[in-house]
C-alpha cells in the first residue's frame, strides 16, 4: 500500500472518530482550521510554489 493511501485511509478513520465523539462544529473547526493554519505557516516562497504546482496541475 502506497503511502497515500495510508495517510488517506488514516484522515479517514480519524475523521469518524470526531466525528462520532465532538460536536459538529468542533469537528467544521478541526477540518477547516488545521489546513489552513498549516498554509499560513508555510513561507511566501513556500506558498508560491505550491500555487504554482496547483496551476500546472489544473492545466494538464
Amino acid at each position: 500500500m502506497s503511502n497515500n493511501a495510508k495517510i488517506a485511509i488514516g484522515g479517514v478513520a480519524l475523521g469518524l472518530f470526531l466525528w462520532i465523539w465532538l460536536p459538529l462544529w468542533a469537528v467544521v473547526l478541526i477540518v477547516v482550521g488545521v489546513p489552513a493554519a498549516a498554509y499560513l505557516m508555510l513561507d511566501p516562497s513556500q506558498r508560491r510554489r505550491l500555487r504554482r504546482t496547483r496551476r500546472r496541475e489544473i492545466g494538464r
